[in-house]
């Protein structure tokens, strides 16, 4: 088995909030879990989908995919603040071989990344610079977006690039389900937000520490029944992970952003980290799922799911 993969939830408010203890000792269990798992893996690489909540990706320059061959933690939520160890060769020719498989994608040299990326990888290794990563950026917040299909065929082409290699891979795919924090829109936006969407990085470190609070806020009032944002959607969280379940990646074609925004919220689009992760996996040959989690968690604004896979079968590889 030299491929594998976790996709999971991640929530910046994991250290700032306060969850009734079943539920804080149910989501200690499902990372126990994932870490168990990629133990006994032993990546040689990881893979790693991730969206960004304007931390490291602007309106100035908005690409639906982004693959780093340097990249940086932005601290955010006390996160990884510092360089990643990323294979650098190894990035750039993962970035020829997609695009000559006629996907287009961003490249950096320079990439920030934020808890939204970075927060699996932490909780499973301890840090960015244990295993070496290559760190791909998906489009997930930001309108315009990429068809869910093409989100599946880009990660086919990461995963057809790894499928007859010898390192060991873990794919990890970082976000969702159904959750609508307080991100402004930018059809929406104040012009003071809109300048903060356009060119916003780097903030002061009290400016961080506003806008964090802000959320961590909104979080106490969501769980209180207080909060002005769109609820959970746990019927739709367990319709996505039926389709992870069945193996068909190709039906995660049928999502499309405007029912995303209207049944689940708007940063429910993270789910596309999701499918460019199981659709790389796919590539290398069906796939089940081996630890399934899923828990609506208010406190962190988040229909909150964990799961790993494998291969089925090393002999049934590219059918």
């Amino acid at each position: 088995m030299t491929q594998a993969l976790v996709c999971m939830s991640h929530s910046p408010l994991l250290e700032f909030t306060d969850p009734p203890a079943d539920v804080k000792d149910a989501v200690a269990g499902a990372f126990e879990e994932v870490q168990r798992f990629a133990r006994d893996f032993r990546p040689d690489i990881i893979v790693n989908f991730g969206p960004d909540h304007y931390n490291g990706f602007f309106y100035d320059l908005m690409p639906p995919f982004c693959i780093g061959y340097e990249a940086y933690g932005t601290g955010d939520y006390d996160s990884w603040d510092g360089p990643i160890a990323v294979p650098g060769q190894l990035a750039e020719d993962l970035a020829a071989h997609v695009i000559a498989n006629d996907i287009d994608t961003a490249i950096s040299r320079r990439m920030e990344v934020d808890h939204g990326a970075v927060q699996p990888t932490e909780i499973i290794f301890g840090g960015l610079d244990v295993v070496p990563m290559v760190p791909i950026f998906v489009n997930s917040v930001s309108r315009p977006f990429a068809k869910v299909s093409r989100v599946r065929k880009f990660g086919q082409a990461v995963g057809e690039f790894f499928r007859d290699r010898d390192e060991r891979v873990l794919f990890i795919g970082s976000g969702g389900l159904s959750h609508d924090p307080p991100v402004p829109q930018i059809a929406t936006a104040t012009p003071e937000q809109r300048e903060f969407l356009t060119v916003g990085r780097h903030p002061t470190p009290e400016a961080r520490a506003a806008r964090q609070q802000r959320t961590i806020d909104t979080a106490v009032a969501f769980a209180k029944g207080e909060a002005d944002i769109m609820e959970l959607n746990p019927e739709w969280d367990r319709a996505f992970l039926d389709v992870v379940r069945s193996g068909d990646v190709a039906g995660f074609d049928a999502y499309a952003a405007d029912d995303m925004d209207r049944v689940a919220g708007h940063s429910s689009h993270e789910i596309r980290t999701w499918v460019a992760a199981y659709s790389a996996l796919r590539a290398c040959g069906p796939y089940e799922l081996g630890y399934e989690f899923y828990r609506p968690i208010k406190e962190y604004i988040a229909g909150f799911a964990v799961t790993t896979a494998v291969l089925k079968d090393p002999l049934s590889r590219r059918s």
